[in-house]
């Protein structure tokens, strides 16, 4: 059976390397890969390349997927695209279900602040210091390495990651 993951994008802002780089890795291993944002549209990355959305947020249905891995950039928690109570809300369902998620860059903080890192070991970009004190308000084991990976959860630490980030979601579904 064909596995199932959905990509989450902000629909501005979000880091087009590791979107690519990890949709093509997926692709290539044969895995069904759904784009979700905040809207439906194009979603633009932060150096104005776009993609096409596939699914809103608010209609995302994790019982659907296999697994859920959110994007990395800029518009991720700028402006609160992906930070909010329906991303912490599909989150918390995939984990419930036993799913595979995850998140690349700046994007592991908005699982930190879903509470779906609890007692796990993450990474995630850091050139702002600031993913410390969120990962132990968390109560998340932060780990300086390209690619962190906790049972079902894959966290990645920026776009020089994402092939790797990519293969370590193949590793989990």
């Amino acid at each position: 059976m064909t596995k199932k993951v959905v990509l989450v994008v902000a629909s501005k802002g979000y880091q087009q390397e590791e979107y690519n780089e990890t949709h093509k890795v997926l692709l290539k291993a044969g895995v069904n890969v759904t784009t979700a944002s905040d809207k439906l549209g194009l979603a633009v990355a932060h150096d104005g390349s776009m993609v096409q959305v596939d699914v809103a947020l608010d209609a995302l249905q994790p019982s659907q997927y296999d697994g859920i891995f959110l994007i990395g950039g800029r518009g991720a928690v700028k402006n609160k695209y992906l930070d909010t109570p329906v991303m912490y809300r599909i989150l918390n369902e995939a984990f419930a279900l036993g799913k595979a998620y995850g998140a690349i860059c700046i994007s592991p903080r908005i699982l930190a602040q879903a509470q779906v890192l609890r007692g796990k070991k993450a990474t995630c970009w850091d050139d702002d210091g600031g993913t410390q004190e969120i990962f132990d308000a968390g109560n998340v084991t932060f780990f300086h390495e390209p690619v962190v990976v906790d049972g079902k959860v894959v966290t990645a630490n920026g776009p020089l990651a994402a092939a790797a980030f990519g293969h370590a979601i193949l590793t989990v579904l």
